[in-house]
């Protein structure tokens, strides 16, 4: 035994036998405590291994907290006595059954019975609490799963609805099957990147640099001058993931067919960062396209931009902007953060 592991509590007011049960346990390297009245016994008893009383002590005492205490244990809780009688008494059967898990020990009896019963009780009392341990794990394993179901009904509604306003938005900006068909596989390939990241983390965050770099990846060169990247590790939640992994694509793709990355010396800079104000945790991204075609304010809106406009201000609540310089594309967005869901891990 240790020091660590919690004590024994010795209630035996009787002459000198808690003053010797302590000494018999020291000897056994087991930690003791003496107590003198059973309501101390009782508010002590949710630290302690086991409990060593007398049956004349219990006789003497008011047992109603005792059995108060007793009958409110958790299901998993069986908490170890230890009784002491004289020897030839007759056993009392009111007191057994009261204590429940109950060793009887005949007095006098050798001081190694008595460390023996109470490193049996050690034994008990630790193996009751690997069960509360067990019983508490399966418990928060069924909320996650339960969770987690929530959470995939949810988000499969909503991938639903994403696909089919994606499948309308393209038919329309198409002007030929084959351009249909191009555009709605990239912008579902893009959604299922991102998704990907989210599932990877049991739905819950998707790091924004891997994002960025599973879409412009591809374009950068050798010496990774064409996309640079600058900002601290964030990892967005589910609801602000999404939208704002489609509207990365559809920057790149636009990027790709009329800006920075349309020509080699094309180059682009996304920076972004965290802002504390008073009612949210604001993230900024600033896109700054150079290098490309000349650029000007387009006459009508793609779907890309309609994508941007609507689903990033309405699902996200953010604030975006379009600088079309001659430079090249600046886009910049600001939305809140959502607070982060903890969830158990094992």
């Amino acid at each position: 035994m240790t020091d660590a592991e919690p004590p024994v509590l010795l209630f035996t007011p009787g002459g000198r036998d808690a003053v010797v049960a302590a000494t018999i346990l020291g000897e056994g390297q087991i930690t003791s405590q003496i107590c003198g009245s059973l309501a101390e016994v009782v508010a002590r008893l949710h630290t302690a291994a086991c409990a060593v009383l007398t049956e004349e002590a219990l006789l003497s005492s008011n047992r109603q907290a005792l059995a108060d205490w007793i009958a409110a244990q958790p299901p998993w809780s069986d908490f170890p006595f230890i009784l002491l009688r004289l020897r030839g008494a007759e056993p009392n059967t009111q007191l057994t059954d009261l204590l429940g898990n109950v060793s009887v020990l005949e007095r006098p009896f050798h001081p190694a019975t008595l460390i023996m019963a109470a490193r049996a009780a050690h034994r008990a009392k630790r193996r009751q609490l690997e069960a509360r341990a067990h019983l508490e794990e399966r418990e928060r394993t069924t909320e996650r799963q339960a969770l987690l179901i929530r959470e995939l009904h949810h988000r499969v509604k909503n991938t639903l609805a994403t696909v089919q306003a994606l499948l309308g938005a393209s038919a329309r900006s198409a002007t030929t099957v084959d351009a249909f068909y191009e555009a709605f596989s990239a912008r579902v390939i893009s959604l299922a990147k991102t998704h990907n990241l989210l599932t990877e983390d049991y739905w819950q965050q998707a790091p924004l640099r891997e994002m960025l770099m599973n879409e412009l990846g591809p374009y950068n060169d050798v010496e990774g001058s064409r996309i640079q990247l600058d900002g601290p590790p964030i990892d967005l939640m589910g609801d602000l993931a999404v939208p704002t992994g489609m509207a990365i694509h559809e920057l790149t793709t636009n990027a790709a067919k009329h800006g920075a990355l349309s020509v080699p010396e094309g180059c682009i800079r996304i920076r972004w960062g965290v802002e504390q104000t008073p009612a949210a945790r604001m993230l900024h991204l600033d896109w700054t396209e150079r290098g490309g075609p000349f650029t000007e304010t387009p006459t009508r809106k793609g779907f890309g931009s309609t994508l941007l406009q609507r689903v990033l201000k309405l699902q996200c609540q953010a604030e975006i902007a379009f600088d079309f310089q001659p430079a090249g594309l600046h886009f910049t967005m600001r939305a809140p953060l959502p607070e982060t869901r903890v969830v158990p891990t094992y």
